[in-house]
């Protein structure tokens, strides 16, 4: 726990030098580009775009979920896991790609992953009004059980965090995790239910309940819960027991990893 301990402190204690190296990074990815940081928002709007053609149309023929259209009900899910999806690959790089630099200067190396979930918050923020703003015009209005959404941002920031954590250390000491990692989130996406509804009486029950352990199918459901009204976080005792067990578990062992051999990295790299 004194590892997690000092993780944590880590974070908090460099918070503004998170947001400003996250700001200037984005600047510096987008600066040869013509439409700059206009593509840090559009490129999601265009994967939904495609995603609800496809399965929205093409294959659902504009079915409706929870009694809501199905454009409104992936949108919501689909804002959670593009911003986990990009913070937890990008997270799982940020150590090898920047050690070099950061072993010259007073510089927590923990803190590289957090970065990257800083450097992503833009794009949330956006999708997350543009979710707003489809729920509105499909007849979902705010309602007491949006307030919600603030746990399940607390639970997908630690999540991250701790699995974070994790991936960029196994990254330094494999250098294959990183692919297994993008391999892995491709199988998650369809299993997470970002595009299909597997709480429906369509799927067989105990495989459902293998699919609610996942903590990404945790968070994303979670947002739907909230926007669309559905239950409230404290009617599901048991996931919430499995999602932040997981949680201490990632925590506990990437926060071991990461310090056990970050004198090495250098080398490692």
């Amino acid at each position: 726990m004194k590892e997690v301990y000092i993780l944590l402190k880590e974070q908090f204690q460099n918070l503004g030098i998170m947001f400003r190296i996250a700001k200037y990074e984005d600047i510096a990815e987008y600066q040869s580009h013509y439409l700059g940081l206009v593509w840090e928002y559009l490129y999601p709007l265009i994967q939904i775009a495609i995603y609800w053609l496809v399965f929205g149309i093409g294959l659902k023929h504009g079915t409706t979920t929870h009694s809501v259209g199905y454009l409104p009900w992936m949108v919501i899910g689909f804002t959670a896991w593009f911003y986990m999806n990009r913070a937890t690959l990008d997270a799982s790089k940020s150590i090898y790609q920047r050690v070099a630099m950061v072993s010259k200067m007073k510089f927590p190396v923990s803190v590289l992953p957090s970065i990257k979930f800083v450097s992503n918050l833009s794009s949330f923020w956006t999708m997350l009004a543009f979710t707003i703003f489809i729920d509105l015009l499909s007849g979902v209005y705010p309602k007491i059980s949006w307030i919600q959404w603030i746990y399940y941002f607390i639970c997908m920031i630690a999540w991250l965090l701790a699995f974070g954590i994790f991936n960029s250390t196994i990254s330094v000491l494999v250098r294959d995790y990183h692919i297994m990692l993008q391999s892995l989130m491709r199988m998650l996406f369809y299993m997470s239910g970002v595009l299909f509804n597997f709480e429906t009486n369509a799927f067989p029950a105990p495989f459902v309940r293998i699919l609610q352990l996942n903590p990404f199918f945790y968070i994303v459901s979670g947002f739907r819960d909230s926007m669309l009204g559905t239950s409230w976080f404290w009617q599901k005792p048991t996931l919430n027991l499995v999602f932040w067990g997981m949680v201490l578990f990632f925590l506990l062992v990437g926060s071991h990893l990461h310090y056990k051999f970050r004198s090495r990295f250098v080398d490692l790299v």
